[in-house]
Order: C-alpha cells, then structure tokens, then sequence
C-alpha cells in the first residue's frame, strides 16, 4: 500500500542541524531507509518539510518508518494512504 508522508522539522533543530552540518546527512540517512517511490522537499508552514511516498505491506511499518524523522530531527508527521488513478477506479 501507498503512504504519503508529509513531516516539518521545526526551525529550532533544522537551523542547528544546518549549523552542525548534520541535516543532509540525516536526509540522506531517512531516505537510504526507507527508499521512498517519490521525494519532494518543501516549506511546510514556514519550516523546513516535505513529501515522501512509500510502500508498505501493512500500516503497522508506520511507527518504524516515522521514528528516524521523529529522533533524527523532531520532526512532526502526517501519514496519508494514497492511491493513483487506476486504483480509485477501480
């Protein structure tokens, strides 16, 4: 199954991480993991943020998939099932 999630790092630890250099490697590190379909990044309410799309076999993969952005970069998450055309009409 498909999963968009959406995160926001806060400005706080985003800027520190930028700071300490750490920020793309964290990025890296997250999307290393869990090998998204799709990757968009993008200011979300006025922080950094973005878009991941994932596959999933089951929901329950969620807490394991969402825990890196919640420690790596106190991140706060939204997971949306998403679903292409053809699945919607069918």
């Amino acid at each position: 199954m498909r999963f968009m999630l959406t995160f926001r790092v806060p400005p706080e630890e985003g800027n520190a991480a930028m700071k300490e250099g750490s920020f793309m490697s964290a990025f890296q590190s997250v999307v290393e993991e869990l090998q998204p379909e799709a990757a968009y990044f993008t200011p979300i309410e006025g922080a950094r943020g973005g878009h991941l799309i994932v596959n999933m076999d089951d929901a329950s993969q969620i807490p394991a998939i969402t825990e890196p952005l919640f420690l790596g970069m106190g991140a706060t998450v939204q997971v949306h099932p998403v679903f292409t055309l053809e699945q919607v009409a069918v």
